[in-house]
């Protein structure tokens, strides 16, 4: 849905050094053009005009030129000229894949179906092997299901009772993880949010013997071991276009809860979230990210340590970057990391892409 803004505040938001038009190029991302016209990317379908040639800001293709024009005052970017290939992605999709792909959040592994056995007893099954698959109801010859392994308990909170990331190993129980949790991020205390799978393998059921299902493994994957959930798999578990745009509001004390392999992240690294789909998160919402302000004494008015902690300052929170969500679940969603001026850090609020403080 287009909306309608005065042509002053439209102007605000476009960059100094804008360009009058742009020819789209293989590789590009909308993120990375609207960066081009405006000071806030998230703006984009706001200030887009739709056209014969293209009818959406999911459909820009390489070769067309984008032209930054008025009408009725207010700036507008169209598109004319040849389509040359696919639509650009809104973000770079191939840096993503793996997540958008091979993890899910579930509210509860433990209940899900699980592999028993497998052929001939072996401690794992690889591609063109059979497992055996117990609980799965319903289950018919030619079901497609994904093999699946707890990776994180989402949720509870630190010292500082900040939504984090509890390590689970096969069972569903605590253990190490993908994600580098920090120090003080130990059993959940709070409100679960979910849990964190990592999909393994796909399978096909080839028969059922009472409770126990038969699985023939597909040739993409990696091994399986009895533990393992089943679920039924998704043919398209993700977007394949993003629109980005400011959410109507982020809920309070939102915050990264973990950093997929690294203590600090930068742009195009992908990040876990304390909100979702019951928060009114979307993919395609963008928010910024802050270091939280800490709390001082001050030593400069009192000398006496006792005094000084008594008399303690709230410092400001720092504007780090903004991040992009890319799968939203319930409670929990994944996203990226667009562009940013400090590392990003675990526990880090997350506001509207508008904040100023």
């Amino acid at each position: 849905m287009l909306l309608t803004f005065a042509a002053a505040a439209f102007a605000a938001e476009l960059r100094g050094d804008h360009p009058t038009t742009y020819v789209v190029k293989r590789g590009d991302t909308l993120w990375d053009i609207a960066g081009r016209f405006l000071q806030k990317p998230w703006l984009w379908p706001e200030i887009w005009q739709a056209n014969p040639q293209v009818q959406n800001p999911h459909l820009i293709f390489p070769g067309q030129v984008l032209s930054l024009v008025y009408i009725d005052g207010e700036p507008r970017i169209r598109a004319d000229g040849p389509r040359v290939g696919e639509a650009v992605d809104t973000i770079p999709l191939s840096e993503i894949e793996a997540l958008l792909k091979h993890f899910t959040v579930v509210e509860d592994p433990k209940a899900l179906p699980y592999v028993i056995g497998t052929e001939d007893d072996r401690l794992y099954g690889v591609a063109g092997q059979l497992i055996y698959v117990r609980g799965l109801q319903g289950a018919a010859p030619g079901m497609v299901v994904d093999l699946a392994r707890p990776v994180n308990l989402f949720g509870g909170g630190n010292k500082r009772n900040h939504p984090g990331a509890t390590p689970l190993d096969f069972r569903g129980d605590r253990h190490h993880s993908h994600w580098t949790v920090p120090a003080g991020f130990g059993e959940a205390t709070g409100e679960k949010l979910g849990y964190e799978l990592a999909i393994h393998a796909t399978g096909e059921v080839t028969r059922v013997q009472g409770e126990v299902a038969t699985v023939v493994l597909r040739e993409e994957g990696r091994e399986i071991r009895v533990g393992d959930r089943v679920l039924p798999s998704e043919a398209q578990p993700y977007d394949l276009q993003f629109l980005p745009r400011a959410p109507d509001q982020v809920p309070a004390n939102a915050r990264i809860m973990a950093i997929a392999d690294g203590l600090q992240a930068g742009p195009n690294l992908v990040v876990a979230i304390s909100a979702g789909a019951r928060d009114g998160i979307r993919n395609g919402h963008v928010m910024s990210i802050w270091n939280e302000g800490t709390v001082v004494p001050d030593t400069v008015a009192h000398r006496s340590g006792t005094a000084a902690k008594a008399d303690k300052v709230q410092l400001p929170d720092e504007f780090v970057g903004n991040l992009m969500v890319f799968r939203t679940f319930d409670k929990v969603a994944y996203a990226l990391v667009m562009n940013g001026i400090r590392p990003v850090r675990h526990g880090d609020l997350l506001k509207h892409p508008d904040a100023t403080e």
